[in-house]
């Protein structure tokens, strides 16, 4: 699935940095990254998820970085 290591800053902010720049709306990228962020809280608590040592919102911006090149193919 998605890694369990603690990213690097330099690496998360780089993702973080082409989420941004590569969306048509920040608001509604950083709507989403709280949003994704809060169901994974969630589903850390009710225990769907494995253990991991990666923030809810670190493991949401590195889900929507991987996801963003699908989304963009589909938009073209």
């Amino acid at each position: 699935m998605y890694p369990t290591r603690q990213p690097s800053a330099k690496e998360l902010a780089e993702r973080a940095e082409n989420l941004i720049q590569n969306s048509p709306n920040r608001y509604l990228t950083t709507v989403r990254i709280a949003f994704r962020a809060k169901q994974r809280r969630f589903d850390d608590f009710e225990g769907l998820l494995e253990e991991s040592n990666i923030k809810p919102v670190q493991r949401a911006i590195i889900e929507l970085s991987d996801e963003q090149p699908d989304a963009l193919l589909l938009n073209d």
